[in-house]
């Protein structure tokens, strides 16, 4: 089902509506999660969310620290490390009625509460927004251009996802098989219960892995990664491929 939707306006609503918790995985995140924090925090609507939850994959930096520090309302730590591991830890510990799944190095549109409540009541039960990030060069510009369009190729993780709670627990949650495209897997199982919205504003993104293993070559090795998995090389294989090739900070 291919549908997209714009959101020009601020979507004033009671806050019986239904309440967002954030979920963010982190591992060796603490020069961006305070950050994060603070600035989710100063959005407007604050009414609709109701918990910011730091699920952490056992960091050997400060990460837990600075997330404390700069005002989560929870900060949990899981005994597995990996994002879906970590998202669906961080689910299970959730209040909200809505789940908004948010990397450590993004930041949502200022109303990006409203607009996820907005499609909520317009009967999208899980979405995303488009992608930018936050370096100027024409070919990441290019690559985010893309992003407006439902095509499963161009959906991953950066773009955050939001999502029921009652759609996520039918959906069964992420996979925890995946150690890469987790995000991708669930976005495809959502669709055959619902129907998927991209709101059209976009979150800005860290282009750190672009620059620090050069653009056009992480944009090769992201490719080379997608066409693994859609010829169905096992997870354990592309995982290692994907740390041999991309540098990590």
């Amino acid at each position: 089902m291919f549908v997209i939707i714009a959101i020009d306006q601020v979507f004033n609503c009671p806050i019986a509506l239904k309440m967002i918790s954030i979920i963010i995985p982190t591992f060796n995140e603490e020069n961006h999660i305070a950050a994060t924090i603070h600035y989710l925090r100063q959005c407007r609507n604050q009414e609709l969310l109701t918990e910011i939850i730091i699920v952490d994959g056992g960091s050997t930096d400060q990460t837990v620290k600075e997330a404390e520090k700069a005002g989560a309302g929870r900060v949990i730590v899981s005994a597995k490390k990996g994002r879906a591991v970590q998202m669906n830890f961080g689910a299970s510990h959730a209040k909200g009625d809505i789940f908004y799944f948010l990397h450590a190095d993004t930041l949502p549109p200022v109303g990006f509460s409203s607009d996820i409540a907005k499609a909520v009541k317009s009967g999208f039960q899980a979405g995303c927004f488009r992608l930018s990030f936050d370096h100027k060069h024409w070919f990441l510009k290019a690559n985010c251009w893309f992003t407006r369009f439902d095509v499963d190729a161009f959906r991953f993780g950066d773009s955050s996802l939001f999502v029921s709670r009652e759609l996520f627990i039918r959906a069964g949650g992420f996979s925890e098989k995946h150690l890469l495209l987790e995000d991708q897997e669930i976005i495809w199982r959502l669709k055959r219960f619902c129907h998927f919205v991209i709101i059209q504003k976009p979150v800005i993104t860290s282009a750190r892995k672009y620059l620090q293993t050069g653009i056009y070559k992480t944009q090769g090795i992201y490719f080379l990664i997608y066409l693994m998995y859609r010829l169905g090389v096992k997870q354990q294989k592309l995982g290692s491929t994907y740390g041999k090739l991309v540098k990590q900070d």
